[in-house]
């Protein structure tokens, strides 16, 4: 509780000197502790702990009362011979046993001494608690997967904004100036018109990234458990440009080991079958007090009895169930190898692939950003020229035009770049 506090009050602190703004370690720090189904999944494990210590008390004395309370409105009776009472032989009498009213009050104590399935309940628990904490990591590699994904997504959205509202403003410029020549008649005003069409496209797609932008803001937030109308910025530049494979080398496959723990649990239900054939031993404890009530003849008096045992049960023969289960868990083994190599071949392909899809991108990403030195080049050559009046407003356009498409290609290039990082890390099991 005091690490949480503490670790709030840090996120706090780091708001309010930031602006608001949340680098991805902070965001993957906050899905630790907030995200809903990483909650869910500690949960599970809690849940997990406590069956235990339910399916643990088994083993422990068992007290129960039972209580009865009886009116014999008739009194039963049962056939004797005649000559039990000294009379004929050969003759029967009708005698009633009992008496109306009959309070019975009984007090049974139970232990048990022996039963294999106990232990083979304990061992099945112990090794599902390892499936459930395998679980609860692969949950976490996947949320914190969603929040990298969607906070780089941010990131591009919010540096191709940038770009945008640049691009808006010197659309502005030149339509400013255009509309100046216009007015001294140097230009006529279809040259003005084009221009304001260009800066209506751009207008359009600023609105639409916007959208997405607020869009992916709330998945965020509602990733790492912020209040959708909280306000939240992520920084454009440091981390859209840094690498994230800070720890490369260390390599988890959390589906190996759930496979692993899968064939334990395998090893422990053939045990536990086998140890089926066993009996289990019991010892019981009893004590009863009836109390007999006969009102007619003023009669009352309490009877106690109190017994001990030992109770044994031992199927001897279960029509062969067991022996099909065994059949059937050793299927389920062989399934179970064959599973983990299969796995063990994808994952490691799959790693191999991203991992030169890395070099890929990063290739992309070198040669997009010297197309969009170029292009600005080009579009300042060509803005130049046309303030001279040597090139044509199509010219311009053109030239604006080419350096928007490279603008796009390079936070493509960046968040694809990414992307095969994160994609990277999470097939290594290491997103952190």
């Amino acid at each position: 509780m005091k690490k949480q506090l503490f670790f709030l009050i840090g996120i706090i602190s780091s708001i309010s000197v930031q602006g608001q703004e949340f680098n991805l370690e902070t965001c993957l720090k906050m899905a630790d502790t907030a995200n809903l189904s990483i909650r869910n999944s500690l949960l599970d494990i809690e849940i997990n702990d406590k069956q235990r210590s339910a399916y643990m008390s088994a083993r422990l004395p068992q007290l129960a009362y039972s209580g009865d309370y009886k009116y014999n409105a008739i009194i039963p009776g049962q056939v004797v011979p005649a000559a039990f009472f000294g009379g004929p032989a050969g003759t029967f009498s009708t005698v009633q046993f009992g008496v109306p009213f009959v309070l019975s009050n009984t007090l049974q104590l139970t232990q048990i001494l022996y039963n294999p399935q106990v232990n083979y309940g304990l061992s099945a628990l112990k090794i599902n608690a390892e499936i459930v904490e395998i679980q609860q990591r692969m949950t976490a590699q996947d949320v914190k997967h969603q929040v990298a994904s969607t906070y780089f997504n941010l990131q591009a959205i919010t540096k191709q904004l940038n770009f945008i509202v640049g691009n808006i403003a010197n659309m502005d410029k030149l339509i400013s100036n255009m509309n100046a020549m216009v007015q001294q008649e140097l230009v006529i005003q279809t040259e003005a018109d084009k221009l304001q069409i260009n800066r209506l496209s751009l207008v359009n797609s600023k609105e639409s990234l916007q959208a997405t932008k607020d869009q992916l803001e709330t998945m965020l937030k509602i990733l790492i458990g912020m209040d959708p109308k909280a306000s939240i910025t992520v920084p454009v530049d440091n981390l859209v440009e840094q690498s994230i494979l800070v720890d490369s080398g260390t390599i988890n496959y959390p589906e190996l080991e759930m496979l692993a723990a899968q064939q334990k649990m395998n090893v422990e239900e053939r045990k536990g079958t086998n140890m089926a054939y066993l009996p289990s031993l019991s010892f019981y404890a009893a004590y009863n007090y009836n109390y007999n009530m006969k009102p007619a003849d003023n009669y009352r008096t309490g009877i106690e009895g109190a017994f001990l045992g030992l109770k044994l049960d031992w199927t001897l023969f279960d029509g062969l169930e067991k022996f099909h289960k065994q059949k059937v868990n050793a299927l389920n083994a062989e399934k179970l190898t064959n599973q983990h190599d299969l796995i063990l071949q994808q994952l490691e392909m799959k790693a191999a692939a991203t991992k030169r899809q890395i070099e890929v991108q990063k290739s992309s990403l070198a040669i997009s950003q010297e197309q969009l030195i170029l292009s600005d080049r080009v579009y300042k050559q060509t803005e130049s020229k046309f303030e001279q009046g040597t090139v044509s407003s199509n010219d311009l356009i053109t030239a604006e035009n080419n350096r928007q498409q490279a603008q796009t290609n390079v936070v493509s290039a960046y968040i694809q770049l990414r992307q095969a990082e994160l994609e990277y890390l999470k097939s290594i099991g290491n997103i952190k």
